[in-house]
């Protein structure tokens, strides 16, 4: 059988832990090439993976899948042309963008928000998504496009991270509401911009996750009880269950969707 991303072009931010490890190992596992990319290999500490000693990329390499790894800041622009460039010197060109990066630096209101939280929140969620999407798309128009399973050509798809919180308010989450607002404009923006290009634009809103990043929520009684009573569905999500839905927004099943947020939420929007 036909891996759904057999031989496609993949770079995947945030590729060493949570989501972004989930993903870079979806891909991989449907034949994408994959540029792993992150501030430093070894996953974040505290994470649910259950080979979390194990990089992501030696993961892919171990299946028989083709990955690099490149260390770099996603906020950075020099950093982010950085992986561009190395994907195209090793695998030929570029087909997919997984902008996952994030950073969320806990609860607390505007009050006590300082501002260097503030920007260092919007530099990762949101400058590092738009800085993603724009030399992504440069090498998207630069180079020939492909030629899908259905027949179509596509020049490229980007796939940005964003959360619920760029749909709804999140009680004590100013600056990370912001940033993944910022992230959902844009996404919708883009995909009116390159539609005609055919390049492909969507975004994924997850819910509440197990992750290493609210894991200190996850612990404690309390939080961890209001977590599962505001998420409908009978259990918190997954990484693997964000990586699924990357997976199929990566893919030719996504063909015509562009400009899309796919919840992946337990129904938590829904109400």
């Amino acid at each position: 059988m036909t891996r759904k991303l057999e031989s496609r072009v993949a770079v995947v931010t945030g590729s060493s832990s949570g989501n972004g490890r989930a993903i870079a190992l979806a891909l991989a596992r449907e034949g994408a090439h994959v540029v792993c990319s992150d501030l430093k290999k070894s996953a974040l500490q505290g994470g649910y993976e259950k080979d979390i000693e194990t990089d992501t990329d030696a993961v892919i390499t171990r299946e028989g899948g083709k990955t690099t790894f490149i260390a770099a800041d996603a906020s950075k622009a020099a950093d982010v042309q950085k992986i561009i460039g190395h994907a195209v010197s090793t695998f030929g060109r570029l087909d997919i963008i997984v902008n996952n990066a994030g950073v969320f630096t806990g609860l607390h209101s505007i009050i006590d928000e300082t501002e260097e939280q503030y920007d260092f929140t919007m530099n990762v969620n949101a400058k590092g998504v738009w800085l993603g999407c724009k030399y992504a798309i440069t090498q998207f128009m630069k180079q020939e496009p492909l030629t899908t399973s259905t027949g179509a050509q596509v020049r490229g798809r980007i796939v940005n991270i964003a959360s619920i919180g760029g749909l709804v308010g999140l009680a004590l989450e100013p600056a990370y509401c912001a940033s993944k607002g910022a992230v959902v404009n844009l996404t919708r923006e883009l995909a009116l911009d390159f539609a005609p290009e055919r390049i492909n634009v969507n975004a994924i809103c997850p819910g509440f996750l197990a992750t290493a990043m609210v894991r200190s929520f996850l612990e404690n009684d309390d939080t961890n009880k209001l977590l599962h009573d505001l998420t409908p569905w009978p259990r918190v999500g997954t990484a693997d269950d964000v990586a699924r839905a990357a997976l199929f927004l990566a893919s030719d099943d996504a063909e015509w969707m562009t400009g899309s947020m796919l919840t992946v939420d337990g129904a938590f929007t829904a109400r």
